[in-house]
């Protein structure tokens, strides 16, 4: 059962438009809370994917987390899910040798509140 601040988390993400993606910062400036508190309650999105958190990433650009996860198939998961809305996404190797996600035009497809 979702709490009444995690409706209110749900309700706005629905009104974001497929093929757009939006910040954990940006959602959170709009419901006038964390981004902390944003990433928690669509950890226990009941509603997926009718209520798209795979839409929701990094201020950076980069894929953020999804379920409650950063790697694995779960990112892999949220990619496909973005990929089938036509945003798209690619990987850059960081100088520790590990693999950053990046949304592919993210200023052009973010969405403000």
């Amino acid at each position: 059962m979702a709490t009444e601040f995690q409706e209110r988390v749900y309700a706005k993400l629905r009104t974001l438009p497929r093929g757009k993606v939006t910040t954990y910062a940006d959602l959170a400036r709009a419901l006038k809370t964390s981004s902390r508190a944003i990433g928690q309650a669509m950890r226990c999105n009941p509603y997926a994917p009718l209520v798209p958190c795979h839409r929701v990433v990094a201020s950076d650009g980069t894929i953020g987390g999804f379920k409650g996860e950063t790697a694995g198939k779960t990112i892999a998961e949220k990619i496909k899910l973005l990929k089938n809305e036509n945003v798209r996404s690619s990987g850059a190797r960081t100088r520790t040798g590990t693999t950053r996600i990046l949304i592919t035009d993210f200023e052009k497809i973010r969405h403000h509140w």
